[in-house]
């Protein structure tokens, strides 16, 4: 059983650091391109501190498990008309 997310000592609310954490693993954007999704939004973070939060809970979501880091999956376009 996983333990939950702890959430102490953080500067921001639970909530924007999942949306963080869900946008990096969700979809192949990059920590800079998070970073600049949330500027968007008037939130100021930067790409190392998203780094540090899916590194902490990325681990324990669903998404992480499914998207990122899974050995041997490759995707190939077939070449056949």
């Amino acid at each position: 059983m996983t333990k939950p997310i702890s959430y102490k000592r953080h500067r921001f609310p639970p909530e924007i650091i999942a949306h963080a954490v869900w946008l990096y693993f969700r979809f192949p954007l990059s920590l800079r391109l998070v970073e600049e999704m949330l500027l968007e939004r008037g939130i100021i973070v930067s790409y190392e501190t998203g780094r540090r939060w899916a590194l902490s809970s990325g681990q324990t979501t669903p998404a992480a498990s499914n998207a990122r880091g899974r050995a041997g999956a490759t995707f190939g376009i077939s070449t056949r008309s």
